[in-house]
């Protein structure tokens, strides 16, 4: 890890999940291994501190091996509210955040937001996949908390709005938007087990212990 990349990761797995009848989707099982271990695999040669937000199921997630931090208020009030909660534990100046439903996301995906961070003044790189952003994979300035903080006891909970109340810098993906692919629903589980997608995912070997 170079210098320049000592940052830290938080995977948000602190939603409802109603559209996937309130199971919690990090601890369901893709390709024989529960989704959120895609995104802490992908993190994890980043990030000094790896995060994990939760607000259900915090034993199993401890079974990870990296600290489960949840919202500051029990009411699930979005990916902003997870986000704040790890911003406020990162002990690094960026925060690199990834959502628990997505396996099919790399390392390189990520130290790409990073390089754009770094080469900017932006505040927040986000990915873009030619269409749309993707918010919930960004790499984010840990100063902005006391901001972040501030817009949701407002009652804001809109995350782009958030986003683009700041320096921002969009990050091309447009060439890999499948990468982006997440789990919302078990059809879309169904769906992407069965386009054999596992192929693409990140293998067994690169699972953090």
């Amino acid at each position: 890890m170079s210098g320049q990349n000592k940052v830290s990761g938080v995977v948000l797995a602190g939603g409802l999940a109603r559209r996937m009848q309130h199971r919690d989707k990090g601890l369901i099982l893709f390709g024989d291994r529960p989704l959120v271990s895609y995104a802490l695999a992908a993190l994890a040669p980043l990030a000094q501190t790896l995060l994990i937000s939760a607000n259900r199921n915090q034993e199993q997630y401890r079974g990870f091996g990296y600290r489960v931090i949840s919202d500051a208020n029990p009411t699930f009030d979005g990916p902003l509210a997870g986000i704040l909660a790890a911003l406020q534990a990162a002990p690094a100046q960026v925060l690199l955040t990834a959502p628990c439903d997505s396996p099919f996301v790399r390392t390189e995906h990520f130290q790409k937001l990073l390089d754009a961070l770094h080469g900017s003044t932006a505040d927040i790189a986000v990915a873009f996949d030619g269409e749309r952003l993707h918010p919930v994979f960004a790499a984010i300035r840990t100063h902005l908390q006391a901001d972040l903080q501030d817009y949701l006891l407002r009652g804001e909970r809109k995350l782009q709005v958030w986003f683009r109340r700041h320096a921002m810098v969009e990050v091309d993906f447009g060439t890999v938007p499948e990468v982006f692919a997440n789990i919302n629903s078990p059809a879309e589980l169904e769906a992407l087990q069965l386009r054999g997608g596992l192929g693409r995912v990140a293998s067994p070997d690169s699972e953090p212990s």
